[in-house]
């Protein structure tokens, strides 16, 4: 049976600034239904397991997908309760989607379990994709012999543009297109705010919230080829 996985982050402070964060809301919720409507199984999952916690800011959206899945108790189980990507076996995916919010920038980029899973799933050829700040997830992604995943490869994220319009730029403890750069990626910005998905085999990126019903299809397509 195909399985797709969601990752979300568990980092819920935003820097020193004692403002909540998190992961975004929609970010979880549209490519859940993308890949759930097209009959495509998925778990969700977070960094550290237990209370996944969503930003504050994303409960103010009034969006069908985010009604539907709190309208599903099992579902928001999955968040008051999420499992640890630890505790997942990559062999039982192939797809891993990393949900962005600003918590991702402090705990995807070094985690030893974001890289041992999505490596695994990737080179089983399987598919890697990452939505707004999830990306965060690439940005030290290497292979076993140091070669990084992204090299070479046409990527999205959050830009710094939009950073900046949101006034963290220098609250965040790295510039996403920066790092998506400095890892030898071709960075694929769209404007601010706009849609923008980028597929590259079996890489699919998303740069913003309005990215991620698109990156679910793009997934979803992939897994249904």
């Amino acid at each position: 049976m195909t399985k797709a996985l969601i990752v979300v982050t568990s980092h819920a402070a935003l820097g020193n600034t004692g403002t909540a964060t998190g992961f975004w809301l929609t970010e979880l919720t549209h490519p859940y239904y993308a890949l759930v409507d097209s009959g495509i199984p998925t778990d969700i999952v977070s960094i550290a397991g237990g209370e996944a916690p969503v930003d504050p800011k994303s409960w103010e959206e009034e969006d069908p997908g985010n009604a539907r899945f709190l309208a599903t108790p099992e579902l928001v189980e999955q968040l008051k309760n999420s499992h640890p990507l630890s505790a997942i076996t990559p062999s039982d995916y192939q797809a891993i989607i990393f949900a962005g919010g600003h918590g991702t920038m402090w705990d995807f980029p070094d985690d030893e379990h974001v890289q041992r899973a999505a490596v695994s799933i990737f080179e089983q050829n399987g598919v890697v994709a990452a939505i707004c700040h999830g990306p965060a997830a690439l940005v030290n992604m290497c292979y076993h012999n140091g070669d990084h995943l992204i090299t070479n490869k046409k990527v999205t994220g959050f830009t710094n543009e939009e950073e900046d319009a949101v006034g963290l730029t220098g609250i965040v403890p790295f510039l996403l297109e920066d790092k998506l750069k400095a890892a030898n990626a071709h960075f694929v910005a769209a404007e601010a705010w706009a849609k923008n998905v980028v597929v590259d085999g079996k890489l699919v990126t998303g740069q913003n919230p309005q990215s991620a019903a698109g990156v679910g299809e793009a997934v979803a397509e992939l897994l249904l080829e």
